[in-house]
């Protein structure tokens, strides 16, 4: 592949030579480095000048660390006259901060939205926004890919016939439709009411998961409390067996641990778009699927100008 130039920052450099192994090509060198006064300073060690550049970064522990690294990354390929630069944003964990919801609070989503614009991306390729409305947060073009026909084929191995995909809240309802239109399964939801960041309550689950197989599917699971909650409502309705599966598997705080100790969660399936926390890596349910093939080929296509929607329509 010519002209084009893939660099990552501090974030997932393991994810980043992934997705190099699978276009073909390197993964350029990047120089981070840090000031006596604390400040971060980027080199990108290949030439840039009219190439389309790749800026792999998710948006993980250190969050501002690593959005620093990208802001600079994006900054020095412009700088260095880049003819196009697009950010390769696994997980853009600001997404979570997509409203008003309380009194004078800041909208992160769209400001750091703003923040990359400004910083020189001029395109940005996303793996499951926290909502949908995240998308327009950002003045230049966005190609969304989702995880669902990766988990979709982890899946199909098993017995589905008395299956049911379960949401643990309505605003994710869409997303778990889409995942059980794909595997051939009916769909419910938890009633979810949210009041602490650790803190929820699911009043009942809308939908039969009595004597049924159950896979929870959410698109990001953190400290799982909202999980954890769900997996009490499931019990008292009689669920026969019950599976975990997310897209960007945090574990914050030992939740992968918490989850694991659950003694009728048979398997916790994610994707490594974010790495996964060094303490949280030994369980024996824990199966991490591969999203670089999927990236991979989105950035073939973004280079090629071919259609990164087809992508679904194989599905």
């Amino acid at each position: 592949m010519r002209d084009i130039a893939v660099f990552s920052g501090n974030a997932h450099p393991d994810l980043a030579r992934e997705v190099c192994a699978h276009l073909g090509v390197p993964l350029s060198p990047t120089r981070i480095s840090r000031f006596a006064n604390d400040c971060l300073g980027v080199q990108l060690h290949a030439n840039c000048r009219e190439r389309d550049v790749f800026l792999i970064q998710p948006l993980v522990r250190p969050v501002q660390e690593h959005l620093v690294e990208l802001l600079l990354m994006c900054d020095a390929a412009r700088g260095a006259s880049a003819a196009r630069i697009t950010v390769v944003m696994p997980h853009y964990s600001y997404a979570r901060s997509d409203k008003k919801d309380a009194p004078r609070i800041s909208i992160g989503g769209r400001l750091v939205a703003d923040l990359l614009v400004a910083a020189g991306a001029g395109r940005v390729l996303a793996m499951t926004l926290h909502s949908p409305q995240v998308h327009g947060f950002f003045s230049v073009p966005v190609d969304h890919l989702n995880a669902l026909r990766e988990l979709a084929v982890h899946f199909r191995q098993y017995d589905l016939s008395r299956t049911t995909v379960v949401s643990p809240d309505l605003g994710n309802a869409k997303e778990a439709a889409a995942f059980a239109r794909l595997i051939g399964a009916p769909v419910a939801a938890g009633a979810k009411q949210r009041f602490a960041e650790d803190r929820v309550s699911i009043s009942s689950v809308i939908g039969d998961v009595t004597g049924r197989d159950v896979i929870v599917l959410d698109d990001e699971i953190a400290k799982g409390s909202t999980v954890l909650e769900l997996l009490d409502r499931l019990r008292e309705l009689g669920a026969r067996t019950i599976r975990v599966a997310c897209t960007h598997g945090l574990f914050a705080a030992g939740a992968l641990k918490r989850l694991s100790e659950q003694p009728d969660v048979l398997e916790i399936v994610c994707t490594n778009t974010v790495p996964l926390p060094m303490e949280e890596e030994h369980t024996d349910k824990l199966r991490v699927l591969s999203i670089a093939p999927a990236l991979a080929e989105a950035v073939r296509r973004i280079h090629n100008g071919e259609s990164v929607s087809a992508l679904f329509e194989q599905s």
